[in-house]
């Protein structure tokens, strides 16, 4: 069986054993009608942020790509409370949220980082549609918040 976590092992990415627990009062991941939908995910790991401040000013570049990486595994590993991760078909859709001052303006590179993780986990489904966009702030002052949408086998 194909399964997302044995993708993300091989390209040497591991999938967190649960995902942080909802800040608020929220689920992190629903199911409806074939399509899981989770909520934003931020670069929480053992309940620390990988980074905290804005890309640009407190947060490198190069680090807010771990970030974006760091939150769409955390948003799998959302996923997979929900369902059996190897029911997903794809990842059809990614948003990614920048948390940056008004001169940084290369999100595309940012949440690079996001789509990397779920061309491994999904290696035969091809790129996922992705919005990538700056903010002001994100919860806990994270530099990155990433959100999926995954269709199920048999969901066209």
């Amino acid at each position: 069986m194909n399964r997302p976590q044995d993708h993300l092992r091989r390209a040497g990415l591991e999938l967190p054993p649960h995902p942080p627990a909802p800040a608020g009062a929220y689920r992190s991941a629903t199911l409806d009608r074939g399509l899981l939908f989770t909520s934003g995910q931020v670069p929480l790991t053992d309940g620390q942020l990988f980074a905290q401040g804005k890309v640009g000013q407190e947060v490198e570049p190069g680090v807010a790509v771990l970030c974006a990486q760091a939150a769409a595994l955390n948003a799998l590993a959302a996923a997979a409370e929900v369902i059996d991760l190897a029911e997903a078909r794809a990842c059809v859709s990614v948003r990614v949220f920048v948390a940056a001052t008004p001169a940084f303006t290369d999100y595309v590179s940012v949440a690079d980082g996001a789509s990397r993780v779920i061309a491994a986990a999904f290696p035969d489904a091809g790129l996922p549609v992705r919005t990538a966009v700056g903010v002001v702030s994100l919860p806990l002052d994270a530099p990155v918040e990433v959100e999926l949408i995954l269709t199920l086998d048999g969901n066209g």
